[in-house]
């Protein structure tokens, strides 16, 4: 078993009962949670939208390789009604889910980099990674999870 890291959010809707019907088919077709933070709301990143997001994090064990949790992740995100958007920008959705870590693994293919490229630049992956996972190791950066969220928060 492996354990992943997987980021949610949801802007649209019922973002909430997105967001929970999202970890039930996560523990159905990935594998079962083993820790879940609290729901953040948070202001959209990279694009403007007057709909304010719920994000959380889990950390779920998993007998899938990644390619295959991503691919797990991408069909839950149809099944629940998200449509493909503009490949150049962000935009509002139903739900939102990414492969935040996978163990220490580090990978970078067309399809799939793992550490989440952009994790350490964002409030609302840190906040709730620190919440379920204070003290992991990021693979490359070398820092815990509370230290990378401190470092986010002290910057202007």
């Amino acid at each position: 078993m492996a354990d992943v890291y997987i980021g949610m959010g949801s802007n649209l809707g019922r973002r909430e009962a997105f967001l929970e019907e999202a970890i039930v088919h996560i523990q159905h077709q990935i594998g079962p949670v083993q820790a879940r933070s609290s729901f953040f709301e948070t202001k959209p990143w990279g694009f403007v939208s007057e709909h304010l997001f719920l994000n959380a994090c889990l950390r779920v064990s998993t007998t899938l390789s990644p390619i295959n949790v991503l691919l797990s992740l991408k069909r839950i995100e149809k099944e629940m009604g998200r449509l493909k958007t503009s490949i150049d920008g962000y935009s509002d959705r139903v739900i939102d889910l990414d492969i935040l870590l996978y163990e220490s693994l580090q990978l970078k293919t067309e399809r799939l980099e793992i550490p989440h490229p952009r994790m350490s630049e964002r409030r609302f992956v840190l906040e709730p990674m620190t919440e379920i996972a204070p003290m992991l190791i990021h693979p490359t950066l070398g820092k815990r999870m509370f230290e990378l969220l401190d470092e986010l928060n002290s910057t202007p």
